[in-house]
């Protein structure tokens, strides 16, 4: 079984943590993965760097634009993840934009997911029409969860379509605008939360955008399965380096 798909399967609410491949630093990349495991993490989304994230907001875009300064790119993080699991046993997903999977080839990029041990792909601009259409069955061929997201305006029909063809879960985006933590989410946005919820779909929901501290994680969690974290865990190995990544992980927790 995937990796994505035994963790859903916990009876806990997940926190997944984001951060951008060679960031801080270019070779930092397996240690704030072993970091993140070892502070109780259930999974981590590795963030391919690109030169145009249309859904980042800046401190994501700052953090990928300095990767790329650093010499990151697909193969050196290929390169970077060979050994991984040897090491670190949670899921792990590439959230990348299509563009540099497509210049790599899509096979093979997903061929060396395969061989280091990646359990799935998230890319917010291949539509889910696109991706069922033409890759799916290359995805599956390499055991990839490819994720999709939704948002606040994404028609009901949209959703149970993308719902019939997941594998794993949702990434269920809190609010229309680009990444960036927030200190409260709003009745609307937990309005949608629970909306989402009541259709009953048979893809768990994991909440993205917005979630920085303990109490955005649990309005996100209330109705949904787990959150990601993103700009605020960045904000904090930016600040106080990735020797406090245990710290930043309690304090949600708590």
């Amino acid at each position: 079984m995937n990796r994505i798909n035994s963790k859903l399967q916990e009876n806990k609410k997940l926190l997944s943590i984001y951060f951008t491949a060679g960031y801080p630093k270019l070779n930092d990349t397996t240690s704030v993965l072993k970091a993140l495991e070892s502070s109780g993490v259930d999974m981590v989304e590795i963030g391919l760097p690109f030169s145009d994230p249309l859904a980042d907001g800046p401190t994501i875009q700052a953090s990928s634009t300095q990767a790329l300064r650093n010499g990151m790119n697909s193969t050196l993080l290929f390169e970077q993840l060979k050994d991984i699991r040897y090491t670190v046993n949670i899921p792990l997903v590439i959230m990348g934009y299509f563009n540099p999977i497509l210049q790599f080839g899509v096979e093979a990029f997903c061929k060396q997911c395969k061989a280091v041990g990646i359990d799935g792909l998230i890319i917010p601009d291949l539509p889910v029409d696109v991706y069922n259409e033409k890759y799916k069955s290359t995805f599956e061929q390499y055991d990839l969860i490819n994720i999709f997201l939704i948002t606040p305006q994404t028609p009901v029909s949209r959703i149970k379509f993308i719902d019939s063809i997941s594998k794993g879960f949702i990434y269920m985006v809190s609010s229309a605008s680009v990444t960036g933590g927030k200190n409260e989410f709003t009745t609307t946005q937990t309005d949608y939360f629970k909306r989402v919820a009541n259709m009953n779909l048979n893809s768990p929901l994991i909440v993205g955008f917005g979630i920085s501290n303990n109490h955005t994680f649990s309005q996100a969690t209330q109705h949904t399965k787990g959150a990601i974290i993103g700009s605020a865990f960045i904000k904090q190995i930016t600040k106080k380096g990735i020797n406090t990544v245990n710290d930043f992980v309690k304090q949600i927790r708590s």
